[in-house]
């Protein structure tokens, strides 16, 4: 309005010209470069935002995002925002800290900014705020998550399979007494991964323990506490699964205290393979997920979905992890839980 008025232009002129639109509603040379040389002189911006609102396409999206501390939605964030970026789209992230109440008011709070679409990695169980979303047909896919027996565009890792492969390995180099550090209960991600732990350790004929199945969430902290108690027990692991990079990070640090080697004291395996996994002392074994693939395939059902406003068919996408097998995991035999278990009563 204010150039408008600066030119002696009416509105609606100005923003045909601005929009590139002056050869369709037949003004004048002399009028668009007017406006133009105003709008360089001036340094004028539009709008875009309430262009987008006055249109219903904002090409912003929302991602929702349960830790954007732990290196793997870090990660993913980064992925997904690049080919956004490319694709012309600009990306509104929330971190909601795990917290459940938050994750429901930020999801709210971006609908009411206009966001078209939503890549969520939710918290917990209670989906009722997603379904509602795609209830209203608004594009929305679910990331590291799955949600059976509703229709949801979704996109996983197969951490059954991740988990299973992983236990499985340690079994092979001898292993019995496998402690599992777990992250957030009663979520997909870290069910699929306890599922994959059990049925292993049951296929192998080897009792499960469930002494040995610590945890609570996917934080640091988390490792650190449940090492700590891991191998200060009478009979300690020969092993640790940990299921996340962040818990892992907790694992090293509580291990270092403990003055203990990897793999010589104790075998160690990550869900996920944070950055430094190939350079620590002993290279750590990892299940790595392919976070590149995970964010290129979410954008691009969400992208289908907007184009469809949010009524295209539904998908679950399900990615093969891949175990990188490096010098974290040492092979021992059977009586060795036994020479552990006399050297801490000797200690004590």
């Amino acid at each position: 309005v204010d150039l408008a008025q600066h030119l002696g232009f009416s509105v609606t002129t100005v923003s045909r010209v601005i929009n590139g639109k002056s050869k369709q509603y037949r003004i004048s040379n002399n009028t668009t470069k007017l406006v133009l040389d105003a709008v360089e002189k001036l340094g004028y911006r539009p709008n875009e935002l309430a262009r987008g609102l006055r249109l219903k396409k904002t090409h912003l999206l929302g991602l929702v995002v349960p830790d954007i501390s732990n290196p793997f939605f870090a990660h993913l964030t980064h992925v997904i925002q690049n080919i956004l970026y490319k694709l012309g789209y600009s990306l509104m992230v929330c971190n909601t800290n795990e917290d459940i109440l938050l994750e429901k008011e930020q999801i709210e709070l971006m609908r009411r900014k206009g966001v078209e679409g939503f890549i969520i990695m939710p918290v917990g169980t209670d989906y009722e705020h997603i379904v509602e979303l795609v209830e209203h047909n608004i594009p929305t896919v679910l990331l590291d998550r799955l949600i059976e027996k509703i229709k949801f565009n979704s996109v996983v890792v197969d951490n059954y399979k991740g988990s299973y492969q992983a236990v499985q390995y340690l079994i092979k180099r001898g292993h019995r007494r496998i402690a599992i550090i777990q992250g957030l209960k009663k979520t997909f991600t870290n069910d699929e991964r306890l599922r994959g732990y059990r049925d292993a350790l049951r296929e192998a004929d080897i009792e499960i323990d469930e002494n040995l199945i610590v945890g609570k969430d996917f934080r640091k902290e988390n490792g650190y506490i449940e090492t700590k108690f891991l191998m200060n027990r009478n009979d300690p692991p020969t092993a640790i699964f940990a299921f996340s990079d962040l818990i892992t990070l907790g694992v090293l640090q509580a291990l270092n205290e403990e003055n203990m080697v990897i793999p010589n004291d104790i075998s160690l395996i990550s869900f996920d393979d944070i950055d430094f996994a190939p350079y620590l002392i002993a290279p750590l074994t990892v299940v790595k997920q392919p976070k590149e693939l995970m964010g290129e395939v979410a954008v691009k059902l969400l992208i289908e979905d907007i184009k469809s406003k949010g009524r295209s068919e539904k998908r679950k996408i399900i990615l093969d992890p891949k175990l990188i097998i490096r010098k974290s995991v040492k092979e021992i035999k059977y009586n060795v839980q036994l020479k552990q278990s006399e050297r801490k009563k000797k200690v004590v």
